[in-house]
């Protein structure tokens, strides 16, 4: 049943106590049956060694499990920066987020960069105030920061009883009852007790502002207001849920997730307010037949229809498909039409996953998650359905790597393990990219940051047991061109014996930058018979799309991938003896790279959001080291604890700035960065 699913995800910056309040959710939910800590190296959903080891989430972990007749599809997200786009691929198929919060830290860098994304996505989210038993912990301050800072109206459903050391439970301002947990069964038993004279005061206030809020969705709860009577439980949460799943308001509840306080109403808030499948918006694609844009209802009686939204690597099974379910069925066995491939494959086995672990399914419906085995070409963002009603959802986008290092094998046998390592790794995660540099013929592979890099050439070590010699760290700049240009390109040789020719007339323009690349073709496209002059038959046309596509991972002058070029086919000449696919391709390629450098190329290189959580002692001695780089400080926040320096500085300019950052802040300050946008570098590669 729909109405019974919930799609969740958990999210929240690092160190907040999101996979550790995950871990209360599994155990108190019956999927687990001992709680494991993430410092122990035992968290259910960190499987992987170096999450073990390192003691922090690298990949978005699904699981399935029960609370009250309801299935709760969970999916526990990397709170560390480099790791955003398992955050978005996650978000792009979830109908609801519980943001985890820390109590003293309130809303942080991460923080906001993963509420950027599920607005992006239009997600409806409840907070959870975590880390109230810490020293500094303030439930209020933590509510009133989100409301600052992201321009939301928020709503308490929970105050705390206490807080730091003093933290013993919370009060539900829906029932006005006290809640406290039984620390000898781990929190499993709790007790609700009429609330006490000593906390009416502040939990009256509270809920009037709660039912303000409710009142706007319901005349019924305004008159119960006006005439001073009781108003059920029941109906407050029937209008809490319709504020939430408009994405009207932010609900807040609180608890210390490490000592088991506050999550069985954190479940139940979950099912109560958080939305199922079918209460989103309908999943929006192109119907390819027509061409037209068409909207999906989340319904198991509907056309088959899922999308792919990430890879995971199994040594035995192989790619295991995460895929989101929007209509219909699937059943083990199926053939399913790859939309964006147009190509049939086989879904042999279809599973349930618990982190690692999984069991098998017979099908999946609309509105479910699962992982189909068996898929060769799929990979993130494809759309799966039906050859006979193809349909292509709209796929999600990953920022630019920033950062490289060249590697090569010990030994030429271990060159091709490399490879095929590389292409595993480059399908599971779509920031992690690998090259071989055109004029070396060095390998290089580019990712997020250097923790991302670190993490993916470690397991490329340890799990794939390859041999490989890896380089420092080095930026990843970019090539584009700031003129219009028009060339023409021939394109003439023997070859095997037989003439080749082709003959191509292209624009190159500068795009918005952030744009992306494009191509478009304005020669007419001949479909049968002889080709007009001055027309080309559809494979010709594919073979110059091809031969651009491939050109702009090529660079123009230093090697580098393009980006925010606009390519335009505006003229061909086809020679119905001697033209050739091939000698197309080679024009395309010749043409774009000669056009392009009369379009005077600018190198780009990425400039990076960096943010400082510092000592206020210390502020001036961060901004200092930030200033010294070339960066810019924008501004800063400041709370009780820590201030947030708030910066942007060149890639190029921040290696080893952690090291330098501690030692003037006798290591009391850290920070994170991300991928802001490419600029102009001054003076080129070599300044």
């Amino acid at each position: 049943m729909l109405n019974t699913m919930r799609n969740i995800g958990i999210m929240a910056h690092i160190d907040a106590g999101k996979t550790t309040t995950t871990e209360r959710i599994l155990f108190y939910t019956g999927k687990i049956h001992r709680i494991g800590e993430i410092d122990d190296g035992a968290a259910a959903m960190d499987w992987m060694q170096q999450e073990q080891d390192r003691g922090i989430t690298i990949q978005s972990a699904a699981t399935t499990t029960y609370w009250r007749d309801h299935q709760i599809n969970i999916i526990d997200t990397p709170g560390h920066v480099d790791f955003t786009a398992e955050v978005e691929r996650s978000l792009r198929v979830l109908d609801g987020a519980v943001a985890v919060l820390c109590a003293v830290g309130w809303v942080q860098p991460q923080t906001e960069t993963v509420w950027r994304q599920a607005d992006r996505y239009h997600v409806p989210r409840i907070c959870f105030v975590n880390k109230m038993d810490r020293i500094g912990a303030d439930f209020f301050a933590a509510m009133e920061d989100v409301k600052e800072k992201f321009g939301c109206t928020v709503m308490p459903l929970e105050i705390p009883i206490g807080s730091a050391e003093s933290f013993e439970g919370v009060i539900d301002l829906v029932t006005m009852e006290e809640i406290r947990w039984d620390a000898e069964t781990e929190g499993e038993k709790f007790t609700r007790s009429p609330l006490s004279e000593q906390y009416r005061a502040e939990a009256e206030k509270y809920r009037e502002k709660m039912l303000d809020v409710v009142s706007a969705y319901s005349d019924t709860v305004t008159e119960l207001m006006l005439e001073g009577e009781p108003i059920p439980a029941e109906l407050i949460k029937k209008e809490i849920r319709k504020a939430v799943l408009q994405r009207d308001y932010i609900p807040f509840l609180c608890g210390a997730s490490r000592r088991n306080i506050g999550i069985q109403p954190l479940i139940d808030a979950i099912v109560d307010y958080l939305p199922a499948p079918d209460e989103v918006a309908p999943a929006e694609g192109i119907q390819l037949k027509k061409g037209t844009p068409v909207s999906i209802p989340c319904k198991v009686g509907g056309v088959p229809l899922g999308l792919v939204f990430k890879i995971q690597y199994d040594r035995e099974a192989g790619a295991l498909c995460y895929v989101r379910m929007y209509s219909g069925k699937i059943k083990s066995g199926d053939q399913v039409y790859n939309a964006g491939k147009k190509k049939r494959e086989r879904v042999s086995r279809i599973l349930r996953m618990h982190s690692n672990k999984s069991e098998p399914m017979d099908s999946v419906e609309a509105g479910d998650i699962a992982v189909f085995v068996g898929l060769k070409l799929a990979q993130t963002g494809d759309t799966l359905g039906s050859e006979g009603m193809p349909i292509l959802l709209e796929s999600m986008q990953f920022p630019e790597p920033v950062i490289s290092v060249a590697i090569e094998p010990k030994s030429l046998s271990e060159s091709d393990k490399l490879k095929d390592t590389l292409a595993i790794l480059s399908r599971e995660d779509p920031t992690f990219i690998s090259r071989e540099d055109s004029e070396t013929g060095q390998l290089i592979i580019s990712g997020m940051g250097e923790l991302h890099l670190d993490v993916l050439t470690t397991r490329m070590l340890q799990d794939f047991k390859v041999e490989a010699r890896i380089g420092k760290p080095q930026v990843t700049y970019r090539e584009s061109i700031t003129q219009t240009v028009e060339h023409t390109e021939r394109f003439s040789k023997v070859l095997a014996g037989k003439e080749q020719t082709a003959q191509i007339t292209l624009r190159v323009e500068p795009l918005e930058r952030g744009s992306g690349n494009s191509f478009k073709n304005k020669v007419k496209v001949s479909t049968g018979g002889t080709p007009q002059a001055h027309s080309l038959p559809e494979d010709i046309v594919e073979a110059v799309e091809h031969a651009i596509r491939g050109a702009f991972n090529s660079g123009i002058q230093y090697g580098y991938p393009c980006v925010d070029i606009g390519v335009t086919l505006i003229d061909a000449e086809y020679d119905e003896l001697t033209a050739t696919t091939f000698a197309f391709e080679a024009a395309a390629a010749m043409g774009f790279d000669e056009a392009c450098r009369k379009a005077s190329p600018e190198l780009l290189e990425p400039v990076m959001n960096v943010d400082i959580l510092c000592p206020k002692e210390f502020v001036g001695d961060a901004m200092s080291q930030m200033t010294q780089r070339g960066g810019m400080v924008l501004g800063m926040d400041s709370k009780p604890s820590i201030d947030v320096v708030h910066a942007q500085a060149p890639m190029a300019k921040l290696f080893g700035f952690s090291t330098d950052l501690r030692s003037v802040t006798q290591g009391r300050a850290s920070f994170t960065m991300s991928f802001s946008h490419f600029e102009i570098k001054k003076g080129g590669l070599g300044s």
